[in-house]
C-alpha cells in the first residue's frame, strides 16, 4: 500500500505551496494514505555536524519532533516536499529537515540510506513570476534522491506571492489534477 508524507515547508499556514499541494493530494486514490506534517509547527533545532567534534556522541537518539519525522520518513513511500523557492531554493525549515538526514544516514541501526532507496520524492513549489526561479530547488531535490536512489518522481510548480494567489495559475492548478496520475 501506498503511503504519502507531505512535509510543508512555508513560514506561512495556507500558502501558495500548501494549497497546491492539497490540490495535487485531492487526486491521489482514496485507498492511499496520507500524513502532513508542517515543519514550521514542528521545530528542529539548528543542526549542528557533530562527526569531528572530540569527546561529543556522534549521534545522540532521535527525539522529539526529530523521531517524529524520522519514523515518518522511513514509513512512508512517497515523500512529498513542498516548500516555496526562497532565494531559489527550498525554505529554512525544509533545509534543516534534510540536514537532519545526514546524521540519520550515520545511526547505523537505522540502515536510513538503504531504508530511503526505491521510495519516490515528489517537489511541489510556489514561486514568483520568474520562470527559472525554482530550477536550483528541483536539482537540489532531485540529486538528493538521486543520492539515496530514490526515484525522482517529479516537480510541480506554481506562481504566486500573495495569498491565494496560485489558484489564478489554471495551467498550474490543472496540472495538480493530475500531478499523482501514476499511483
Amino acid at each position: 500500500m501506498r503511503s504519502f508524507l507531505f512535509l510543508l515547508g512555508s513560514s506561512r499556514l495556507g500558502g501558495n505551496t500548501e494549497t497546491l499541494a492539497r490540490n495535487a493530494a485531492e487526486n491521489l486514490p482514496t485507498n492511499v494514505e496520507q500524513q502532513w506534517f508542517n515543519l514550521a509547527t514542528l521545530p528542529l533545532t539548528d543542526y549542528a555536524d557533530r562527526r569531528h567534534v572530540p569527546g561529543n556522541r556522534l549521534h545522540p537518539a532521535p527525539e522529539g519532533n526529530e523521531k517524529l519525522l524520522l519514523d515518518a520518513t522511513v514509513a512512508a513511500t512517497d515523500i512529498v516536499i513542498a516548500s516555496p523557492t526562497y532565494w531559489y531554493t527550498v525554505s529554512s525549515s525544509t533545509k534543516r529537515y534534510l540536514d537532519y538526514w545526514s546524521d540519520w544516514f550515520d545511526i547505523e541501526e537505522l540502515g536510513f540510506k538503504g531504508r530511503m532507496a526505491g521510495k519516490r520524492l515528489w517537489v511541489i513549489t510556489a514561486l514568483s513570476e520568474e520562470p527559472h526561479q525554482a530550477d536550483a530547488l528541483i536539482d537540489t531535490l532531485r540529486r538528493s534522491a538521486e543520492y539515496l536512489k530514490m526515484e525522482f518522481a517529479g516537480a510541480l510548480t506554481g506562481n504566486g506571492s500573495k495569498p491565494d494567489d496560485v489558484l489564478a495559475d489554471t495551467e498550474a492548478m490543472a496540472n495538480a489534477k493530475v500531478f499523482f496520475a501514476s499511483v
